[in-house]
């Protein structure tokens, strides 16, 4: 943390990197980095390679300032919730500052900020804020917030702990609208989402036992649907519901032709 604090001081234009396809994770722990950099009255730039991302998202604070395109001053690139360097979705041409809490991560970075304890990456950049007596806005703190309740899924995963509650419960203190984050991230579906949904629930197999379900994702239903790529994961983690199921698979066509698991 120490690293990245000076490469924030030395920085002139810094790059902030969600990774392709972004979950409430990864778009809103760089979006709260992206808020606190602008105070800093530094230069800085919001990527991420997805052109067409889940609208879901829009409620968080500065989602209108992603861009699509790459810089070419930027001297300090941070990447967000990005396990593989291959999900950055582009070349970096900087140091590159990688702030992650997935276990699997590559260590890529030329700074890793890892922390394979914490439940969301908000929560790993929430660490280091405090750690480094830096107050949290309104904005900052609804950007945190939803990625903490996303990736507990509405704190209800094994992972969630007293840890993710007293973070909940000072985000909330600074402002965040915890209202606003469970209608948008939880509630509100569009008519193509649940079209997919019911796709997905329809192609269900049990498999071992019943311990183990898989689902496939046609290239087609994204066609047939209007979908987006991320409202697969919700039909994905129901069906992780099922009595006795320990593991759910879904398969997944992919644009250029691969099958994703």
């Amino acid at each position: 943390m120490d690293s990245l604090v000076k490469a924030i001081e030395e920085a002139k234009h810094i790059l902030i990197i969600a990774h392709v396809n972004p979950d409430a994770d990864s778009m809103g722990s760089a979006l709260a980095m992206y808020t606190h950099i602008l105070r800093l009255h530094k230069k800085v730039t919001l990527f991420c390679k997805t052109e067409k991302m889940n609208p879901t998202l829009a409620f968080l604070p500065f989602f209108e300032k992603v861009k699509s395109t790459v810089p070419k001053d930027y001297d300090l690139a941070m990447s967000f919730d990005c396990g593989a360097a291959k999900r950055l979705g582009i070349e970096v041409d900087a140091p590159l500052v990688n702030v992650d809490h997935h276990v699997s991560n590559e260590k890529y970075g030329d700074i890793n900020v890892l922390d394979t304890t914490a439940i969301s990456t908000t929560q790993v950049l929430y660490d280091f804020f405090k750690a480094n007596d830096i107050k949290l806005n309104v904005k900052m703190a609804t950007a945190l917030y939803a990625g903490l309740a996303d990736d507990s899924q509405s704190f209800t995963t094994d992972k969630t702990d007293a840890r993710t509650f007293l973070m909940a419960a000072d985000l909330v203190q600074c402002g965040a609208d915890n209202a606003l984050c469970t209608q948008m991230l939880f509630r509100e579906r569009s008519l193509a989402s649940i079209r997919m949904k019911a796709k997905m629930l329809s192609s269900a197999q049990l498999h071992c036992s019943g311990k183990v379900v898989s689902t496939r994702v046609e290239k087609s239903f994204f066609e047939e649907t209007g979908a987006y790529e991320v409202d697969c994961e919700e039909a994905l983690h129901e069906s992780l519901d099922l009595v006795n199921v320990e593991v759910a698979l879904m398969l997944r066509h992919t644009k250029d032709g691969r099958i994703k698991g």
